[in-house]
């Protein structure tokens, strides 16, 4: 089964600790953040439990159809994705038990002063089959 684990910057759960946003860490205390994520995926590749990872940039914006012949519209008085997901990784593991074990390792990824942050992580399953219409 496949899981989505979701790295949020902010609409989640109270954090435990506070850290502030990664912009205001040291570039040392970024790198090895990185890093820990970096060496978890490449633990899962080892083990056949990762399928994929990325970190999204904060630019972006949300857009949606506005009627034929019309530009589509974008933004609007709500949070956007960019303000709130950081980034998210897909793992394939045997049960939502490992999917949750392998998030809370994840949490602990280092922030300012080398301390496990405890983010909080979304994790959803993905669908085992493609979705259809039938008419």
């Amino acid at each position: 089964m496949k899981y989505l684990l979701l790295k949020h910057y902010r609409g989640g759960p109270v954090p435990v600790v506070d850290y502030g946003s990664m912009d205001q860490w040291t570039p040392e205390e970024v790198d090895a953040h990185v890093q820990y994520m970096r060496d978890f995926a490449a633990r899962l590749e080892q083990t056949g439990e990762f399928v994929d990872e990325q970190a999204l940039s904060p630019e972006g914006t949300f857009v949606r159809y506005d009627g034929e012949g019309r530009p589509p519209v974008t933004d609007g008085p709500f949070a956007e994705t960019k303000d709130l997901i950081a980034g998210w990784m897909i793992i394939d593991v045997e049960s939502w038990d490992r999917a949750v074990e392998l998030a809370g390792e994840l949490s602990a990824a280092p922030g300012p002063r080398g301390e496990p942050i405890h983010e909080w992580l979304e994790v959803r399953p993905l669908f085992a089959e493609r979705l259809t219409v039938i008419e």
